[in-house]
């Protein structure tokens, strides 16, 4: 029972394989870029995909750890910052190759580990927004930890919660995904678990007795059947996890209260008066919806009405046209620049208020901006 290490100890993502007791390996692919808190690059997003794609067809690969390196973060979510200095260097209008490259990889890549013809543990401690979201939804066994801090915070930036975002959020209980959308709310590993983001809670230093314990198992190479033994081996860990409460829990029937089925405005409105909420977690949420990019909450509302009709793969494919269509209106540049850039946070949304997004403006965003057909065509 031994590992083997590929690649350079300063890559961004660092990569090994794990042999167990039957002989067969599981790879094991940290996310290594700590100053960023793993943010993903399109350099990151294609040593992982090609990783997997290795291991994919390699037989003595059995299943697959993801991770994040130290005890901060999994995945802090894409590099945005790249991306806004590129579409502020870009022509007016024009979506920038980098953007166009990164969008197309990492949505490949999520894609990947949603129909892996092998199991995936992802061990999501720590902060997991954003991308990170993405990488963890798809893993076959998604383990948080009491430390976990989720969230899809993309209206603070003029986003949307993107990287199959549409399809997870829409597809959760109640109205708790507009809500996340709408609001950027962090959650915590009780939240995860009960809203179904999430499959098994584990202390934070089970760590490395988890990847020991898969050492010393005997595996055969079955997806459906190494699937199992990874489940009980994960359940003999969680029965020793102390989770704090789960707000999302406590407070689901005003979240459904809240947003409604009456339109976009009456939830907006709705939402909003949590800011003033004694709660302090619903009082930021509000807040935060009150501050945030009027068109990402409706863009990200949308998203979620449309992808409920939609395939995972048709769902990532009209995300590679929205997310195209942010680099060309302006809240996507302009709020990362506030928050992350110039750090002012003072973001200039056009347009400012929620009752000035119309269906038309929405629209726009979705519309193709590729030469011949969609990039993510061939997902399926």
């Amino acid at each position: 029972m031994t590992s083997s290490t590929t690649g350079d100890a300063q890559q961004p993502v660092l990569f090994q394989t794990i042999r167990t007791a039957s002989g067969q390996k599981f790879g094991h692919a940290t996310l290594n870029s700590p100053a960023s808190l793993h943010a993903l690059s399109l350099p990151m997003v294609k040593l992982l995909d090609q990783q997997l794609e290795i291991w994919a067809t390699d037989p003595e690969i059995v299943g697959v750890i993801l991770d994040g390196a130290g005890e901060k973060a999994f995945c802090a979510g894409g590099d945005v910052v790249s991306l806004c200095h590129a579409i502020r260097e870009n022509p007016k209008g024009k979506v920038p190759q980098l953007a166009y490259d990164f969008f197309s990889r990492e949505y490949r890549l999520d894609y990947r580990i949603h129909t892996y013809n092998k199991p995936v543990i992802c061990w999501a401690h720590g902060i997991v927004m954003g991308g990170g979201v993405g990488l963890m939804a798809g893993a076959s066994h998604r383990v948080v930890t009491p430390k976990t801090r989720l969230a899809m915070p993309e209206i603070t930036i003029g986003l949307y919660p993107d990287v199959g975002g549409s399809w997870i959020l829409a597809r959760l209980p109640g109205k708790i995904g507009p809500f996340l959308a709408m609001t950027g709310a962090s959650i915590n590993a009780a939240d995860a678990l009960y809203a179904g983001l999430a499959d098994h809670a584990l202390p934070v230093e089970s760590r490395t007795a988890v990847i020991e314990a898969i050492q010393c198992a005997k595996w055969n190479g079955d997806k459906e059947s190494d699937a199992n033994q990874i489940t009980q081996l994960l359940r003999k860990f969680s029965h020793e996890t102390v989770l704090p409460d789960s707000k999302l829990c406590e407070h689901f029937e005003r979240i459904n209260q809240a947003v409604g089925d009456d339109g976009f405005m009456n939830a907006c409105q709705r939402v909003m008066a949590f800011s003033s909420d004694p709660d302090p977690w619903l009082s930021t949420a509000g807040q935060t919806l009150s501050k945030g990019s009027p068109t990402s909450a409706a863009l990200g509302l949308t998203m979620q009405e449309r992808a409920r009709d939609l395939s995972l793969a048709e769902t990532f494919q009209l995300e590679l046209q929205a997310s195209m269509g942010c680099c060309v209106y302006p809240d996507f540049a302009e709020g990362v620049r506030a928050l992350l850039v110039d750090k002012d946070k003072n973001p200039n949304w056009q347009p400012k208020t929620h009752g000035e997004v119309t269906t038309e403006w929405i629209a726009g965003h979705l519309v193709p901006r590729f030469e011949g057909s969609n990039p993510l065509i061939d997902l399926h």
